[in-house]
């Protein structure tokens, strides 16, 4: 497709995106999106802002030549701008950033959930990952979710309260990528935030729109309630939100570091918490959080256009199945037919499906289950998965592959929702340093369980699946067990040029994260969109068979071609929020999904 027409195409669901009414609250089932779409910022508190604001309104990237921050809001973002001005690292200014954006964002990420974050190390020219997953708690058993019958519960009775808090990872996340690679002292990175809480924030139209949504669920625990609904009504728009309690927690944060946060009162209040939740107490111990430790993983790297795609390997399943989506189609000619032709979206429909088809058999924390990693992205079983493309129309079935093994391993298929409401964070500084993290609390608001420290408390642990067996009484590789990590869909990505970073990019959406950034990376590889088109690109998605198109969009233009090659369709609130840095001839590009209120900073 000619690139004017895509821009084209581009800037009609740019006018939708702004026009779309909220959509209606979620349901419990896969097929939902975590975070429906909402009013987004229009109006800018500082000329670093209104210059991203203006730049995302045209559909075109900011521009910088020194450092870059892209954030899920503009608070969190200038938080972290300051941090790169002043010559700190990517590391550096990710803490500002998360540490405001638990504040502001409280629905998407904050202390009480977990991040994976992709690192690329300038210094070495090397790249790794940090898993700061929460865990399960040493008294969860795999029954942890079931009924006195033996029936997984449904999802909000799961959800909404303690029973489905697990051990929190972003504070130590936070402080291990400092530690490695940060260089501005630890307090300074915590300031803009704690000033924030004291002094107070405007309620963005997200935050308020979101809270309105989920009400009832935020009503149900006094604490909560006291934050989310003030006088008995959800928080408005633009009133001035203070809370001191986050403001505590931060201060102890800088004087005594992580250790503060896992031990000592804030660790005593959080399992207090979880464990007096009435109707719906939680197993959390002070031994587990003692116990957190992040985990350094080697990345999952697949070829593709002569680029290396990078990301987080188990118990994520985002690199895994972005990995493998993309070696099924490293031999077709997306670039030739281009975003529009249907054809290019059979086979980006039907590579996606045989990649989840895997993920659902096969991936969960491989500290607890083997799991065939390099088997998935075996070159000679991409080839054979790619074969079954061959045909004209989408595939009847799909079924999991078998893939080569270091030895058997025979597993159920699993059946988990995940729902996460996350953010991402998208970070290049002036050093060559890369970073992209993608942070979560879960569903929206977590388990709706607010601390005395004024963070929320994430429901991570309904990422298990609520059975243990499938029905043919294989074992279910993502079932609960103590300590062990949820699977998640979680895709933070760096893509190499020649051994260089070349996009950094991520994005929230539950498990449809995985297909948003495999698009982003067809878009800016096979059909030459900027970075900030990319973030705003109409949205078709397909994990378990029937397509999922954004509605109001160039999308929905392909629901009767798509039904013609043998798709159920739907047509759909889709709500990314896509974060992309791309690095080319010395320039950082930057684009943020218009879809919510993140804005691209840089200089």
């Amino acid at each position: 497709m000619a690139i004017p027409v895509l821009r084209s195409l581009v800037s009609l669901a740019l006018v939708a995106l702004a026009s779309a009414p909220l959509a209606q609250a979620q349901t419990a089932t896969d097929a939902v999106a975590p975070e429906s779409g909402s009013a987004v910022l229009t109006e800018a508190a500082s000329p670093a802002v209104a210059r991203a604001l203006a730049a995302k309104s045209a559909g075109l990237p900011v521009e910088a030549k020194d450092w870059m921050v892209v954030a899920a809001n503009p608070l969190a973002a200038e938080a972290g701008a300051k941090i790169l001005r002043a010559g700190g690292t990517a590391a550096d200014a990710m803490v500002a950033v998360q540490a405001v954006l638990g504040l502001v964002e409280p629905q998407s990420s904050g202390l009480g959930g977990g991040a994976f974050l992709v690192w690329y190390d300038a210094a070495k020219g090397a790249l790794t990952t940090l898993d700061g997953r929460e865990t399960a708690p040493r008294a969860a058993r795999p029954t942890l979710f079931q009924d006195q019958s033996g029936q997984p519960l449904t999802f909000y009775d799961a959800v909404v309260g303690g029973r489905s808090v697990g051990t929190p990872g972003t504070p130590r996340l936070m402080e291990e990528a400092h530690d490695r690679w940060g260089k501005a002292p630890w307090p300074e990175l915590l300031a803009d935030a704690i000033k924030l809480a004291e002094e107070g924030f405007s309620v963005s139209p997200r935050l308020a729109a979101l809270v309105a949504e989920d009400a009832e669920r935020l009503g149900r625990y006094p604490g909560t309630r006291a934050y989310f609904l003030p006088d008995g009504a959800p928080l408005a728009e633009g009133r001035l939100l203070k809370n001191p309690g986050y403001a505590a927690t931060l201060r102890a944060l800088a004087a005594g570091g992580a250790k503060a946060f896992y031990g000592g009162l804030i660790a005593q209040d959080i399992v207090q918490t979880v464990q007096g939740a009435e109707g719906n107490p939680g197993v959390l111990s002070l031994a587990d959080l003692e116990a957190y430790r992040v985990v350094e993983r080697p990345p999952v790297c697949v070829a593709y256009r002569e680029h290396d795609i990078c990301g987080m390997g188990p118990p994520s399943s985002g690199a895994l199945t972005i990995g493998e989506t993309l070696g099924v189609l490293r031999g077709k000619d997306l670039a030739g037919m281009g975003f529009a032709h249907p054809e290019s979206w059979r086979l980006i429909g039907d590579a996606s499906r045989l990649a989840f088809a895997d993920r659902g058999r096969y991936i969960a924390d491989t500290d607890f289950v083997p799991m065939p990693t390099k088997g998935l992205m075996d070159d000679g079983y991409l080839a054979e998965r790619a074969k079954l493309l061959d045909g004209a129309k989408a595939l009847e079935s799909v079924g999991a592959g078998s893939p080569p093994w270091d030895h058997a391993w025979l597993t159920g298929q699993d059946e988990s929702l995940e729902l996460p409401s996350t953010s991402h964070v998208s970070i290049v500084d002036s050093w060559g340093n890369a970073l992209s993290m993608t942070t979560t609390v879960e569903n929206g608001f977590g388990s709706r369980l607010m601390t005395k420290g004024g963070f929320l408390l994430n429901n991570e642990l309904t990422d298990f699946s609520f059975r243990t067996h499938d029905d043919a009484g294989h074992v279910i590789a993502n079932a609960v067990e103590p300590g062990k990590r949820p699977r998640s869909s979680m895709a933070p990505t760096i893509v190499l040029k020649d051994g260089k970073p070349a996009l950094v990019v991520g994005t929230p959406g539950g498990s449809r994260i995985i297909g948003y950034v495999q698009q982003a990376i067809i878009g800016y590889l096979d059909w030459g969109m900027t970075a900030q088109e990319i973030t705003a690109m109409p949205h078709l998605v397909n994990r378990f068979g029937p397509f999922d198109l954004e509605e109001g969009t160039a999308a929905a233009d392909l629901a009767a071609p798509l039904e013609a090659l043998g798709y159920k369709v739907e047509v759909r609130d889709l709500n990314s929020g896509l974060h992309a840095i791309a690095l080319e001839d010395g320039v950082l590009k930057g684009g943020a999904d218009p879809r919510r209120e993140g804005v691209a900073i840089g200089e």
